[in-house]
């Protein structure tokens, strides 16, 4: 299972827009690496996590997120209706996923095939 965390993990890193073709110094490999996990966990919104940074889930704030952003939503389209006519461009917040998964163990995958 770590094998396939950290593959999942180089692979992300690797086809980052911000990853330089070579590193001056293992210092420097080191320094970039540690920056970008930062960013990765606190600062970047996941789709698969509805929008939300890996932290915000890991420390349970991202239900209080999902809440904030209905209700600025509700008051921007109350004060805007016009802006808001049709279902196809409703801005939506994204649901929180009951399991989010880097590599999805096999027993996980036959239950949703089954179901």
């Amino acid at each position: 299972m770590t094998i396939h965390i950290r593959q999942a993990w180089f692979q992300t890193l690797k086809y980052a827009p911000v990853f330089p073709e070579r590193f001056g110094s293992l210092y420097d490999a080191r320094s970039f690496i540690n920056e970008f996990v930062e960013y990765y966990n606190h600062e970047h919104l996941h789709i698969g996590i509805g929008l939300n940074t890996p932290a915000n889930v890991h420390f349970e704030i991202a239900e209080n997120t999902s809440t904030q952003r209905s209700e600025i939503l509700a008051a921007a389209r109350a004060a805007n209706p016009e802006r808001f006519t049709t279902q196809e461009i409703m801005p939506k917040i994204l649901d929180l996923p009951q399991h989010a998964w880097i590599n999805k163990p096999n027993n996980e995958i036959e239950k949703e095939t089954a179901a």
